[in-house]
């Protein structure tokens, strides 16, 4: 009897794994927005019920009071987002031929002196070398120069429709989710047995709370590197300090991006163009938020999602080795996700050797 029933649950997982597993090669792909909507109502379904139980509310108005925060911090930050590139990208295609021709000037000074260094050298080699570098620098300014930007325009405007359906669907299954939920969880455990929902409820609860403490310790750690970002960039460049804090702060608020897609380009572009001391300050702050982020976040985050500073660390360096950068997010979240199953009983580990 023991052994039929094992065969049997075998079966019913191996048939489950099938189902997830065609699911992800078919499914996921055009079913992405309503995917990120159940995944964002299980984030905020902890909000959701911290009002009901705080101001006594209804769940349909506590649902429609978070719905509508996410919303508009949502819009307030993708505005902010998105027009500051917009406003970048056509800066940066107005004033191209400019950094092209600011890139040539400081090749010269560096050929003069690299003539001057090289008088051992053969003249072939030196000559090789500058013809080279000439190339390169002139196919840069041809390519952006020829480049069909009105193409690429036109292309990217014709996404808009596609994308704002996209968002649309998101935005409506989001909060269809939020009301659903509950109803979803009886659905869910209807098929389980007592024991089993028991263990499922407990998971699913730890992982709400772990992820949502995810969340505010990636929050606290971008707040301590936007002060800190502010405070550098007051010395560096007072005039653009707050706007500069505030988009660096935005896109570390990202794990899997960080201030120094911001702060590399910037001191780069300085060092290029000859500003050495400009450009070495924003590359020392680049480095000073990688290490600020690098020491606080396994502790911050350590701290409010239940795993030691040493396991967050150790769970994000792996994850960043086997997923990518990515694996910043997957490192942790598998981790915890072990740990929740390991609580609930799911997974057992007291054994002994």
């Amino acid at each position: 009897m023991n052994q039929f029933s094992t065969r049997k649950r075998w079966i019913i997982f191996t048939i489950i794994a099938l189902i997830i597993a065609a699911g992800f090669i078919w499914v996921l792909p055009l079913a992405l927005p309503i995917v990120f909507a159940l995944f964002s109502a299980l984030f905020l379904e902890p909000a959701v019920k911290m009002f009901q139980r705080r101001f006594s509310l209804k769940r349909n108005l506590s649902v429609f009071i978070v719905f509508s925060l996410f919303v508009i911090l949502l819009g307030i930050g993708s505005y902010l987002l998105v027009t500051k590139v917009v406003t970048s990208a056509i800066n940066f295609v107005e004033n191209s031929p400019t950094y092209i021709s600011e890139m040539n000037n400081v090749w010269d000074d560096i050929e003069k002196n690299f003539e001057t260094a090289a008088q051992d050298l053969p003249e072939e080699i030196v000559i090789e070398i500058n013809s080279q570098v000439d190339r390169f620098l002139e196919s840069i300014r041809t390519k952006l120069l020829e480049r069909n930007y009105v193409e690429s325009l036109t292309s990217l405007v014709s996404f808009i429709p596609t994308f704002l359906v996209s968002i649309i669907v998101y935005l409506l299954a989001l909060f269809l989710f939020l009301l659903d939920i509950p109803r979803l969880k009886r659905r869910v455990y209807s098929h389980m047995t007592e024991k089993t929902a028991e263990k499922v409820h407990f998971m699913s609860t730890r992982l709400s709370y772990v992820i949502f403490g995810f969340m505010k310790a990636q929050f606290l750690v971008s707040i301590v590197i936007f002060v800190a970002a502010l405070i550098g960039l007051y010395m560096i460049v007072p005039k653009a300090a707050l706007l500069m804090a505030f988009i660096i702060w935005i896109i570390d608020f990202i794990p899997i991006i960080g201030s120094i897609v911001i702060l590399g380009p910037w001191a780069l572009y300085y060092l290029l163009i000859g500003n050495m001391v400009l450009g070495t300050k924003l590359a020392v702050l680049a480095g000073i938020l990688l290490i600020i982020r690098r020491t606080v976040e396994p502790k911050v985050m350590g701290h409010h999602i239940g795993l030691s500073a040493l396991s967050t660390l150790i769970a994000m360096y792996l994850g960043l080795k086997l997923f990518g950068m990515i694996g910043f997010i997957v490192g942790p979240l598998l981790l915890i996700i072990f740990n929740s199953a390991r609580e609930a009983g799911i997974v057992k580990t007291n054994f002994k050797i």
